[in-house]
């Protein structure tokens, strides 16, 4: 499903704060490095065959969290830091190609909205928010020190 003319693959570029949305990037190693900021990880935490490409060191290097990643119950599994991407990884491929329009949109639905992340009761919750809007709790905290607290109200 990569672009033979072109050599780009159709992916699900995720950045931190922002809406995630479908690009075509080139299917080379630099251009996913450049995405995602560093050396790359593939991370398949679902049935389907769709991997996550983050930067293998982000959350060394502290770069910001990103998305959740859950469980079918619900439960967070794990956190990505930095800018990733989602794309289809068929096990039969030696390649990352470009992800099928069903699982485009569901992936889609999954990640558009970015997530803020906060500890209740000893367990880390997240929080999905719309970055446009105007209860957008982080431009709403950059802007006033109290502003967790007024959100909450």
């Amino acid at each position: 499903m990569a672009d033979e003319s072109t050599n780009k693959i159709r992916v699900i570029v995720c950045r931190a704060d922002e809406r995630a949305e479908v690009v075509e990037i080139e299917d080379k190693l630099e251009a996913m490095q450049e995405l995602v900021g560093g050396l790359i990880q593939e991370y398949m935490p679902w049935e389907d065959e769709v991997a996550l490409i983050c930067n293998e060191e982000g959350k060394m290097t502290g770069l910001p969290l990103n998305r959740g990643i859950k469980d079918d119950e619900g439960r967070l599994q794990d956190i990505i830091a930095g800018d990733f991407f989602i794309c289809y990884a068929p096990i039969e491929s030696e390649r990352f190609l470009s992800l099928p329009p069903e699982l485009e949109e569901k992936y889609k639905e999954k990640f558009d909205l970015p997530e803020m992340f906060m500890m209740d009761n000893g367990e880390i919750e997240t929080i999905k928010y719309d970055p446009d809007g105007k209860n957008n709790p982080v431009t709403a905290f950059n802007t006033r020190g109290d502003a967790l607290r007024d959100y909450a109200r």
